[in-house]
């Protein structure tokens, strides 16, 4: 079984094309919103999908096992259903967790584009137990902290009392919803993230080896790789093979100057790339623009 996934829609007119747009672990599709308006102000032929993925945001959790093809079956569940409704999707675009999960797509779609934003495409099956692991750092602290809070503003101020910078610790509080029966109530809040199955995600993530994905050439479509000159989040020897990939190989590299959460520290560098490298929709394709659904 799949997790139907809660998207929203944003198009600044009715698009020819669609696309996925997929986020990071703790993240949700929300957090690409800015982007994908900017991107439709300059292509408004197209339109974007912001997905949250199984275990984040208002998806379902779905079943397990929680891994990257898990995630990549909910998509491709969720691309049916918008075909049926006359909304294909032509390109997948995936940011870290979710840059593993739109090359595990790229076999069951096969989009014309896919997109990996700072998203590492080997394995490394040991970074979990990585000292400098600041993804493992983020879960323990949700971890040991409470899940029900009475504010955002304290549960942020106990994840920096742990040592984890104010920015990210207000970014990861957007996982805290109202508790169920405690609507109207004065501050009732609740961790909304199963941790467990989030680790499992993330094992799964470093575990699995997306290089036959992202370089098949039997694969129709190209993928855009985007690198982050500031993160560490793909290894130098990743970048090397990325650099010497021979010219049959569909795949184009791009360096932006940006921390890993680069929609974030270079969103105009985004926008452009996107804006620039984007496909002509494919003909015939059309489909009613709609601001949200769920």
């Amino acid at each position: 079984m799949v997790a139907r996934l809660h998207h929203d829609r944003v198009a600044a007119a009715p698009p020819a094309a669609w696309a996925f747009l997929t986020h990071g672990i703790y993240g949700s599709g929300g957090n690409w919103r800015t982007i994908a308006r900017q991107v439709t102000s300059r292509r408004p032929e197209w339109g974007f999908v912001l997905v949250d993925l199984r275990q984040h945001g208002r998806s379902e959790p779905g079943p397990p096992p929680h891994t990257v093809d898990a995630c990549a079956d909910d998509l491709v569940a969720l691309a049916r259903e918008l075909a049926a409704a006359g909304q294909p999707i032509s390109v997948a675009i995936g940011h870290s967790f979710g840059g593993k999960v739109v090359l595990a797509l790229r076999p069951r779609l096969r989009p014309a584009q896919t997109w990996v934003l700072d998203s590492a495409p080997g394995a490394r099956p040991h970074a979990w137990e990585a000292a400098d692991n600041s993804v493992r750092d983020v879960w323990a602290s949700m971890r040991a902290l409470d899940r029900d809070w009475p504010s955002r503003e304290a549960f942020v101020a106990a994840m920096v009392g742990r040592g984890h910078p104010p920015a990210l610790a207000q970014w990861v509080a957007m996982n805290l919803a109202p508790a169920a029966g405690a609507a109207g109530a004065t501050g009732a809040l609740r961790l909304r993230l199963e941790l467990d199955a989030v680790r499992a995600l993330l094992l799964d993530y470093y575990a699995r080896d997306a290089w036959p994905e992202l370089t098949d050439p039997g694969l129709p479509g190209e993928v855009h790789v985007v690198l982050a000159a500031r993160s560490s989040a793909v290894a130098a020897d990743e970048r090397a093979r990325l650099a010497a990939l021979p010219p049959p190989v569909p795949v184009h590299v791009h360096v932006v100057d940006a921390g890993h959460w680069l929609h974030v520290d270079a969103p105009a560098a985004v926008v452009d790339l996107l804006a620039t490298h984007l496909p002509a929709p494919p003909a015939g394709q059309r489909g009613p623009a709609q601001a949200s659904a769920g």
